[in-house]
C-alpha cells in the first residue's frame, strides 16, 4: 500500500501564512522606529522644555523666535520692567496679570517675569517700599524676587 501524503505547495498553503510572514518582518520594524521615535521627543534633560527648544535653536540667540522676532514673554517683561521705572511696580503687576489673562500661553513665564519685576522693583524703591507693592500675581513671585534682591 501507498501512503499519499499531501504535500501542498507553498503557493497552496493559504494566505494566512503569507501575511503572518509580513507582520513577521514588519511589525518589529515598525515597532523599534515607534519606540526610537518616542524616545527622542521625550525631555531627558530635566529642563523645561522652552530651554531645551532653545537650545535646539542654536542659530538665534536666546530669546529670539526662530522667525528672528524676540519671543512674546520678553517683549512683555521688558515693558512691564519700563513701566515699573515710569510708573510703580503696582501697575506693572497689574499689567502682568491682564496680559496673563488675555494671553494664557504666557502663564508659564509670569513667575520669571513677576521675579524680575521685583529685583527691579528693589533696584528702584529699596526693599520694603518694594515689598508693600506685592500683589498676589503668580503665587509669590513679585515677593521671591524682592527677597532675593533685598539679601
Amino acid at each position: 500500500m501507498k501512503h499519499t501524503t499531501n504535500q501542498q505547495t507553498r503557493a497552496g498553503r493559504g494566505p494566512a501564512r503569507g501575511i503572518g510572514r509580513t507582520l513577521a518582518l514588519v511589525l518589529p520594524v515598525v515597532l523599534v522606529l515607534s519606540g526610537t521615535l518616542a524616545v527622542t521627543r521625550v525631555n531627558w534633560s530635566g529642563e523645561p522644555a522652552d530651554q531645551v527648544l532653545a537650545a535646539a535653536n542654536a542659530g538665534a540667540p536666546a530669546g529670539v523666535s526662530a522667525k528672528g522676532r524676540p519671543a512674546a514673554q520678553d517683549v512683555l517683561r521688558d515693558r512691564l520692567l519700563a513701566e515699573l521705572q515710569e510708573k510703580d511696580p503696582g501697575v506693572a503687576l497689574t499689567h502682568l496679570q491682564k496680559a496673563i489673562d488675555e494671553r494664557p500661553s504666557l502663564a508659564r513665564h509670569c513667575a520669571s517675569i513677576a521675579r524680575a519685576l521685583g529685583r527691579a522693583a528693589v533696584r528702584a524703591y529699596g526693599p520694603v517700599q518694594a515689598q508693600s507693592f506685592s500683589r498676589p500675581v503668580c503665587d509669590t513671585s513679585f515677593a521671591t524676587g524682592v527677597a532675593a534682591a533685598g539679601n
